[in-house]
Order: structure tokens, then C-alpha cells, then sequence
């Protein structure tokens, strides 16, 4: 089978979307398909020189990007023709309201190729510029939506999206949920480890996770805030924050200023580096207001870490009492308050570990992959 994922973000681009294609098209080549990848040549930092490569199988094309409005969308154009010509079986597209996804749409059409396409939960303003919530009104109720009904088939990644979908002319028979998924290498307890002898953490103290992109929507200056807030009641819990900069980076630094027990780490694309710190956390915080799935989410289930997170867009679709706790966003005292709960209560820790663990199972990479490449032979009439 041939398959081409079209995506605006692939690595080394540090995002959701980024990793769900590159877990994805890494499976699908590894059983023996043609996959490519057509993406822009930004990684969110600067230019990629390197245009054409394999990696792990996977054929990848970078196109350079004509225009980017913030960290919402890289315009970028030229792989249309390719794309067309590429006598593909499937086109998997990826972000609704993007123009690669109506360019996506154009070309299966034309090409008689199968169109796929996952939204990855983009509904909402908040936090976009003028000129971004002017293209997305013109994009979702004119390309996109028409895209839409080009599409064989509308991946959702959680139920909280459908209603969205439809509103923009998805019909019911086509929309299908696929959740994101985390590696099954989350699963591997590590023996020895390090974490915390190397970050100098004493062995006793207790660690508070924060791990994602520093940007305003994931809230890591709200984490600052209710660490500072659990700090005034115990003193002997660590809170890590960790991720990739995108402009909040000087303000935690900023707000932390000389509490030593709030520690911004460097980022790391280390995924051993990543599960020893996930093994060492003892509560793993999502403060944002803005979410799709994170992936973040089920890589804490998996580490079996008790969790305190905003309820918003798919989270609360994924995560209930069994798995910690919801705080609406912004209510730092109510995070605070949940926080030492469970820092204060082993058995309830233990107790939601072993539900994590059992829940964060139906996430794996593995199955997610085979849902979707079970879609891929159904509208090809394999099944």
C-alpha cells in the first residue's frame, strides 16, 4: 500500500501532532507499506535544510513554507503536484482548517486516491491572533468544509470533537474515534535509575510533573503558581517543569526567580531521559486551557502517575475520579488543594497508579496503528 501523510509539523518538530504521524508512519512502513511524509520545512525554530530523507523507512518531503501565522499554521504549497502525481492509495491529512487539508482533499479527488483525514481537536480561538481567527473563519465555513466532504473517512480523536465535525459538514457515517496513543516503552520500569541522584533530587522528596510545550495555552506559568502555593504547606516537593520553549520560557524562569525547589529543565528529546523522569514524578499536572489529547497524558497513565488536569476539549473524555482529578482552569488554590491530597494520602496514590496502568493499555502505539490501518483497507475495499 502506498500511503502519504501530509502534515504542516514532523520531527524534529516537537509536537502532538508531529509525533501521532511519526508513530504512525514509522508502524506502517515497518509492515512492509510505501509511506511518505510531506511536510514543511520549519521546525518551529528555523528552516530545515535537509529536504529529502528516509528515516526509519519513512520517505520524508519538506517543502519550504511561504508564510506562518504564529505556532498555528505553516503555509506551504509546492507538494500539491507531487502529491498528485504520486499515485498514492491513501492520503492521510492531519489539522482541520489547515490548507494542506484542502489541498489534501484536491489531490485524492483528482488522483482517485483515498482520503483520510484526523482533526486533532483545533476548536477553539482562544489565544489566536486578529489575522488567525479571520483565516479560520474563512477557512472552516468555505476550503475545510468543502474538504470535508471530499474526505472518505474523518478520524476524531476524542467524542468531544463530533459535534464540531458535523457543524462543519462532516456526516455521521464518516466520523470514526481513534484516540492518540503513547509507546509501549512506557511501560518498562527502569531498573537504576538515576533521575534523581542526577538532577540532584534528595531520594525522600516528591516530584510534581510538568512536561510540555512552554506555551501560554499549556499553562506551565499557572504551574508556577500553584507549586508556589503547595511549597507554603510542605517543603520537601520538587516541581519540574519541562518542554520546548514557544515564548513563556523568560516568564517561568522570571516567576520561579530563586525557589530551589521549582526546577525548569533543559528540554530533551531523550525518550530514555524522558520515562526515567516520568518513573521518578510522583504526580504529573496538565494546567492548560487549551488541549486536543495530549499525548502527555497517556505516557503519565502508563508511568502510572496520578493525575491533576484542566477539563478541557478531550481530556475529561479520557481521564475520570479513577485516574486523579479535573480542576477547571485558572483555580490554582483548587489544584493546590488536589495536589497535597494526594501527596498526603499513599493509598489513594497507589490506588490510581494501578488504575493508570491498566487503563493507559488501550493507548498503545501498536493498537492505535492497527485501527488505523484497519480504516485504510476498509475504504479500499480489503477488509
Amino acid at each position: 500500500m502506498r500511503i502519504a501523510h501530509v502534515t504542516h509539523e514532523y520531527a524534529p518538530a516537537i509536537s502532538g501532532v508531529a509525533k501521532v504521524v511519526e508513530e504512525l508512519a514509522e508502524r506502517q512502513a515497518e509492515q512492509g507499506n510505501e509511506v511518505h511524509v510531506f511536510t514543511s520545512d520549519w521546525d518551529k525554530k528555523k528552516k530545515l535544510k535537509k529536504k529529502e530523507e528516509i528515516l526509519n523507512k519513512v520517505h520524508i518531503h519538506r517543502f519550504k513554507h511561504i508564510a506562518r501565522i504564529g505556532n498555528f499554521s505553516i503555509i506551504y504549497v509546492s507538494f500539491f503536484p507531487i502529491l498528485l502525481k504520486g499515485k498514492f492509495d491513501i492520503i492521510h491529512s492531519h489539522v482541520f482548517g489547515h490548507l494542506h487539508f484542502f489541498l489534501s482533499s484536491l489531490a485524492a479527488k483528482l488522483s482517485r486516491a483515498k482520503h483520510v483525514h484526523t482533526t486533532h481537536c483545533p476548536w477553539t480561538d482562544a489565544h489566536r491572533s486578529i489575522i488567525s481567527r479571520l483565516g479560520i473563519l474563512v477557512s472552516y465555513n468555505i476550503f475545510s468544509r468543502l474538504a470535508l466532504k471530499l474526505t472518505d473517512k474523518i478520524i476524531a480523536i476524542t467524542p468531544w470533537e463530533f459535534n464540531f465535525i458535523k457543524k462543519f459538514g462532516g456526516e455521521d457515517k464518516k466520523i470514526i474515534n481513534i484516540p492518540n496513543g503513547m509507546s509501549s516503552e512506557f511501560f518498562k520500569k527502569i531498573k537504576n535509575n538515576n533521575f534523581k541522584n542526577k538532577n540532584k533530587i534528595n531520594e525522600k522528596n516528591k516530584i510534581v510533573l510538568f512536561f510540555g510545550r512552554l506555551n501560554v495555552t499549556k499553562g506551565p506559568d499557572k504551574f508556577v503558581e500553584i507549586a508556589k502555593l503547595v511549597l507554603k504547606q510542605r517543603d520537601d516537593v520538587i516541581f519540574i517543569i519541562r518542554g520546548p520553549d514557544e515564548g513563556m520560557k523568560k516568564i517561568i524562569q522570571e516567576s520561579i526567580k530563586n525557589e530551589k525547589n521549582i526546577i525548569l529543565m533543559p528540554e530533551t528529546r531523550d525518550k530514555e531521559e524522558i520515562i526515567k523522569m516520568y518513573q521518578s514524578a510522583d504526580i504529573f499536572v496538565i494546567p492548560s486551557f487549551r488541549e486536543g489529547l495530549p499525548l502527555t497524558l497517556f505516557e503519565a497513565m502508563a508511568s502510572g502517575l496520578p493525575i491533576v488536569a484542566s477539563p478541557v476539549n478531550g481530556i475529561p473524555f479520557e481521564m475520570n475520579q479513577d485516574n486523579g482529578f479535573l480542576v477547571n482552569y485558572g483555580d490554582n488554590e483548587e489544584f493546590a488543594e488536589k495536589i497535597m491530597e494526594l501527596l498526603n494520602n499513599n493509598k489513594l496514590r497507589e490506588s490510581i497508579r494501578k488504575n493508570n496502568l491498566e487503563r493507559a493499555r488501550n493507548y498503545n502505539w501498536d493498537l492505535i496503528a492497527k485501527k488505523t490501518l484497519k480504516i485504510y483497507n476498509e475504504i479500499l475495499g480489503r477488509s
